[in-house]
Formats: C-alpha cells, structure tokens, sequence
C-alpha cells in the first residue's frame, strides 16, 4: 500500500493528485506544520531531512517530488502521463520536470525569504531590515519572477500542456510554481496561463486531491 505523509500547504499535494490521476489505492498520513510554519519533527521518523512530500510504499522510502513522480508513473502508470519516448513531447517533459524545482522555484523561495523577514523583524530593525529585503527584491527577485512568468507564458501558447497537446505529469510538477506565482499576484494578465489553470482546477483527479488533502493554501 502507498502511503503519502502529506504536509498541509505543501508539494505533497502534487503527489495526491498524480495518484489520483493514476487511479491508484493509497493512504494519507497527515502533518501539520508548527507556529513557525514548519514541517514537525515527526516527519523525522519517516525520513531523515524531515520535510515533505515522502512516500512509503512497501519497504520503500521515497522523498522529493520528481522522484516520487517518476518513480509512481514508471512502476505504475502503464505509459500513462509520460509522452513515448524519442519524442519531441517526452524532451520537453524531462525538461519541464527538472525545471520546475530548479529554475521556477528559486525566485518564489526568495520571495518567501524577503516576504518573511518583512514580517518577522523586529519593529525596532525593521526599516534596516525592509531596506535590504527591497532591495533583493527589486534587483534579483522582481527581475527573476517576471522571466519565468514570461517564459511559462511563452510556453503555453505554443501548447496547451506543458509536454505538447497531452496533459502529462510534468504539468503536475508545474503546478506549485506557477499556483504559487498566480496566488502572489505575479501572473496577472497572462490568458494562456490562466486558461492552463483553469484546466487543472477542472481536472476530477485534481478535485478529488483536495478532498483527500485538505483545504489548499499558498502563504
């Protein structure tokens, strides 16, 4: 049986929705995250980093999105979700799949970082502190956010998915990005992401992940 220890607001969610898409029986183990909002120190046990997304199944322990994905959509997906290989769809897949946890999460995780410090400085350094995180912002994150939107636009209006004209699980993989990006406000105006977007949220599959995973929030 698969078990998906599953973080509340976190990539774990990507993992529900590609079983679900998969038709696949499994279980949710859930976490909460703490005051600080992080992972809790129970997650330790499962695997040593203690963060999510982490998958059990059988004596097997799988942490990090893309090799949970790759590993339930090659063991399980019976060519589902992954375009043949050779293809000029699957070079655009393995590319979307790496992509999406290198070069589009980068600038979010720094806007998370800036965003933060604005939030948890003390008010007495706050003006030092809100002067640094500005300016990160305005010469490495702004520039660095606004590139990526443009390229996954870019993207879009040549195909509708990310993998060509099939929905693929690079298209789960590109979801946290471009979800976080859209609830910061930092994707307004773009019709081929937000028409991409549409079509996710009506996804079954991706309904029924929410069901299974709890209320879905980007902070």
């Amino acid at each position: 049986m698969i078990t998906v220890h599953h973080l509340d607001n976190s990539r774990s969610q990507r993992i529900l929705w590609l079983l679900e898409e998969l038709g696949l029986t499994y279980e949710v183990k859930k976490y909460k995250r703490d005051k600080r909002m992080l992972a809790p120190a129970e997650l330790k046990a499962v695997h040593p980093l203690g963060k999510a997304p982490v998958i059990t199944d059988g004596l097997r322990t799988i942490a990090e999105t893309g090799a949970i994905i790759d590993y339930l959509v090659t063991t399980y997906g019976a060519g589902k979700l992954i375009p043949p290989a050779g293809t000029e769809d699957r070079f655009s897949y393995t590319y979307w799949m790496y992509y999406s946890e290198g070069s589009a999460m980068t600038p979010l995780l720094l806007k998370l970082i800036t965003t933060q410090i604005r939030k948890r400085t003390p008010l007495i350094l706050l003006p030092v502190a809100s002067g640094i995180a500005n300016s990160i912002d305005k010469s490495l994150v702004t520039p660095n956010l606004k590139a990526n939107v443009d390229f996954w636009e870019q993207a879009l209006n040549k195909a509708p998915w990310f993998a060509g004209a099939e929905f693929s699980a690079a298209d789960i993989m590109m979801s946290f990005p471009i979800e976080a990006a859209s609830t910061r406000k930092l994707a307004q105006d773009k019709p081929a992401i937000e028409a991409w977007l549409k079509a996710i949220h009506a996804r079954p599959a991706y309904q029924a992940a929410l069901k299974r995973g709890g209320p879905y929030a980007y902070a």
